[in-house]
Protein backbone atom coordinates (compact mmCIF):
# COMPACT_ATOMS: atom_id res chain seq x y z
CA UNK A 1 0.00 0.00 0.00
CA UNK A 2 1.22 3.27 -0.93
CA UNK A 3 2.27 6.04 1.84
CA UNK A 4 -0.86 8.47 -0.25
CA UNK A 5 -3.16 5.97 0.08
CA UNK A 6 -2.74 5.63 3.52
CA UNK A 7 -2.31 9.02 4.63
CA UNK A 8 -5.57 9.69 2.56
CA UNK A 9 -7.06 6.66 3.93
CA UNK A 10 -10.62 7.23 6.31
CA UNK A 11 -9.96 7.23 9.89
CA UNK A 12 -12.18 4.23 10.58
CA UNK A 13 -9.80 1.70 8.54
CA UNK A 14 -7.29 2.88 10.18
CA UNK A 15 -9.06 2.33 13.43
CA UNK A 16 -10.39 -1.09 11.98
CA UNK A 17 -6.56 -2.11 11.86
CA UNK A 18 -5.37 -0.44 14.25
CA UNK A 19 -7.44 -2.19 16.83
CA UNK A 20 -6.45 -5.84 15.58
CA UNK A 21 -2.74 -5.01 15.91
CA UNK A 22 -3.26 -3.62 19.47
CA UNK A 23 -5.44 -6.56 20.51
CA UNK A 24 -2.58 -8.71 18.91
CA UNK A 25 0.44 -6.92 20.36
CA UNK A 26 -1.22 -7.17 24.20
CA UNK A 27 -2.05 -10.91 23.72
CA UNK A 28 1.46 -11.80 23.03
CA UNK A 29 2.82 -9.75 25.72
CA UNK A 30 0.55 -11.55 27.83
CA UNK A 31 1.31 -14.81 27.27
CA UNK A 32 5.10 -14.13 27.34
CA UNK A 33 4.37 -12.98 30.89
CA UNK A 34 3.02 -16.32 31.45
CA UNK A 35 -0.67 -15.59 31.47
CA UNK A 36 -1.88 -18.90 29.80
CA UNK A 37 -5.32 -19.80 31.38
CA UNK A 38 -8.18 -18.31 28.99
CA UNK A 39 -10.36 -16.41 31.21
CA UNK A 40 -7.83 -14.89 32.99
CA UNK A 41 -5.84 -14.06 29.45
CA UNK A 42 -9.33 -12.45 28.86
CA UNK A 43 -9.68 -10.43 31.61
CA UNK A 44 -6.12 -9.00 31.39
CA UNK A 45 -6.42 -8.09 27.80
CA UNK A 46 -9.57 -5.71 29.11
CA UNK A 47 -7.15 -3.33 31.18
CA UNK A 48 -5.15 -2.37 28.18
CA UNK A 49 -7.85 -2.82 24.84
CA UNK A 50 -10.80 -1.23 26.77
CA UNK A 51 -12.24 1.67 24.97
CA UNK A 52 -11.80 3.35 28.38
CA UNK A 53 -7.96 2.39 28.70
CA UNK A 54 -7.18 3.58 25.02
CA UNK A 55 -9.10 7.06 25.53
CA UNK A 56 -6.89 7.36 28.91
CA UNK A 57 -3.67 6.70 26.86
CA UNK A 58 -4.32 9.20 24.03
CA UNK A 59 -5.47 11.85 26.37
CA UNK A 60 -2.50 11.45 28.64
CA UNK A 61 -0.32 11.44 24.64
CA UNK A 62 -2.24 15.07 23.75
CA UNK A 63 -1.86 16.73 27.41
CA UNK A 64 1.94 15.12 27.51
CA UNK A 65 2.77 16.89 23.90
CA UNK A 66 4.06 13.17 23.29
CA UNK A 67 2.79 12.70 19.40
CA UNK A 68 4.31 14.86 16.73
CA UNK A 69 2.32 17.37 14.60
CA UNK A 70 1.48 14.44 11.85
CA UNK A 71 -0.10 11.99 14.60
CA UNK A 72 -2.02 14.47 16.52
CA UNK A 73 -3.73 15.35 12.75
CA UNK A 74 -4.59 11.56 12.54
CA UNK A 75 -5.66 11.48 16.42
CA UNK A 76 -8.28 14.41 15.65
CA UNK A 77 -9.52 12.75 12.00
CA UNK A 78 -9.38 9.59 14.29
CA UNK A 79 -11.76 11.70 17.19
CA UNK A 80 -14.04 13.65 14.81
CA UNK A 81 -15.00 10.13 13.06
CA UNK A 82 -18.53 9.79 12.53
CA UNK A 83 -19.19 5.89 12.91
CA UNK A 84 -22.66 5.69 13.25
CA UNK A 85 -22.92 3.52 16.44
CA UNK A 86 -21.20 3.68 19.62
CA UNK A 87 -21.27 0.76 22.25
CA UNK A 88 -23.21 0.46 25.41
CA UNK A 89 -20.58 0.31 28.20
CA UNK A 90 -18.74 4.12 27.51
CA UNK A 91 -19.29 7.47 26.50
CA UNK A 92 -19.48 8.58 22.90
CA UNK A 93 -16.53 10.91 23.74
CA UNK A 94 -14.50 7.99 25.34
CA UNK A 95 -15.21 6.26 22.31
CA UNK A 96 -14.06 8.41 20.34
CA UNK A 97 -10.63 8.97 21.96
CA UNK A 98 -10.61 5.55 21.99
CA UNK A 99 -11.21 5.37 18.00
CA UNK A 100 -8.31 8.23 17.50
CA UNK A 101 -5.77 6.02 19.42
CA UNK A 102 -6.39 2.88 17.08
CA UNK A 103 -6.52 5.11 13.82
CA UNK A 104 -2.92 6.22 15.33
CA UNK A 105 -1.93 2.47 15.47
CA UNK A 106 -3.11 1.45 12.31
CA UNK A 107 -1.46 4.26 10.74
CA UNK A 108 1.94 3.53 11.98
CA UNK A 109 1.34 0.18 10.93
CA UNK A 110 0.14 0.77 7.41
CA UNK A 111 3.17 3.27 6.81
CA UNK A 112 5.72 0.32 7.99
CA UNK A 113 6.39 2.75 10.64
CA UNK A 114 7.66 -0.65 12.77
CA UNK A 115 9.97 1.65 15.43
CA UNK A 116 7.28 4.10 16.37
CA UNK A 117 4.45 1.65 16.30
CA UNK A 118 6.23 -0.57 18.75
CA UNK A 119 7.02 2.41 21.05
CA UNK A 120 3.97 3.99 21.58
CA UNK A 121 2.34 0.47 22.21
CA UNK A 122 5.08 -0.07 24.73
CA UNK A 123 4.07 3.38 25.98
CA UNK A 124 0.42 2.32 26.20
CA UNK A 125 1.08 -0.33 27.91
CA UNK A 126 3.29 1.31 30.40
CA UNK A 127 1.47 4.35 31.03
CA UNK A 128 -1.68 1.75 31.72
CA UNK A 129 0.46 -0.08 34.04
CA UNK A 130 1.63 2.44 35.92
CA UNK A 131 -1.71 2.52 37.86
CA UNK A 132 -3.24 5.49 35.53
CA UNK A 133 -5.82 3.41 34.25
Amino acid sequence: MKDSDVRQMKSLALAYIGDAIYEVYVRELLLERGTIKPNQLHQEAIQYVSGKSQAKVILHWLEDNLLTEEESKVVIRGRNAKSGSTPKNISVQTYRYSTAFEALIGYHYLLKNEQRLQELMTKAVDFLEEGSA
